[in-house]
């Protein structure tokens, strides 16, 4: 029985995303048993188009970014968004609020860039703006066993299990003080889970870089606000950080 073939492609980010699937060390050697990897410029030269599986990290900013997604998602019977900047558009969402030429002026001044279809841009997508999404890893970036996790059951052909209950969930589980009493505004109540609460256990207040909960519990957001004196505008200044355009939305 033939193994499935894998694809990793990157848009706008850091890559860190593909990176941490490169950190799993030892434990690739796992993964390669199960999936044949045809393309990852990360890590390899080989390049193929016949792909099963194809893993997007990155949003997508331009019209030749969005063709090639399109491209990648005809190729692919499964298309996995990867990271933080594919499932919700991530922190490159920010420049939204202003409109696509006045970033360019405002990062490139007076250079002439008529015509450069590098810096043809839109306003930063999330890649199931633009073509369907299959399967969500969240995270900035995801956790390497959630990643092996979600790999592994495509193969089984399994709907990998990924939370959609509160970060504060897992804080529980690891015994963490909650950080509204150490005076740190924490977004753990409306963040989608899965990551173990490695922020707040670290003594970091959850950025929501997991997106928000399909359904967050906006009365107990409303009870904490009271509860700690705190604002809402409060909330929105860090909830922008990784879910802008979002707050329309909840």
């Amino acid at each position: 029985m033939s193994k499935p073939r894998v694809a990793f492609f990157d848009f706008a980010s850091c890559e860190g995303c593909e990176l941490q699937v490169a950190n799993l060390e030892e434990e690739v050697l796992d993964l390669i048993e199960i999936v044949d990897v045809v393309s990852f410029r990360e890590v390899m030269k080989e390049h193929s188009d016949d792909y099963e599986i194809a893993f997007v990290e990155g949003s997508i900013m331009r019209p030749m970014d969005e063709e090639r997604l399109k491209k990648i998602r005809s190729n692919a019977k499964v298309l996995v968004a990867f990271g933080a900047c594919a499932t919700i558009g991530g922190v490159n969402k920010i420049r939204n609020q202003w409109q696509p030429d006045e970033v360019l002026k405002e990062v490139y001044g007076d250079a002439d860039l008529e015509g450069n279809e590098f810096f043809d841009v839109f306003k930063t997508k999330a890649v199931d703006e633009v073509v369907k999404v299959d399967y969500y890893i969240y995270g900035c970036p995801p956790p390497r066993e959630e990643i092996k996790k979600v790999i592994t059951s495509l193969v089984m052909g399994k709907k990998p299990d990924i939370p959609n209950y509160p970060v504060c969930v897992e804080c529980k589980k690891n015994e963490n003080v909650c950080l509204f009493e150490l005076g740190k505004f924490c977004l753990g109540p409306i963040t989608r889970a899965g990551c173990n609460a490695i922020c707040p256990s670290n003594g970091r207040a959850c950025d929501g870089c997991r997106g928000i909960l399909s359904e967050p519990d906006t009365r107990c957001v409303e009870d904490i606000l009271e509860r700690y004196g705190l604002t809402y505008d409060e909330l929105k200044h860090r909830f922008t950080m990784f879910n802008y355009g979002r707050e329309e939305e909840k």
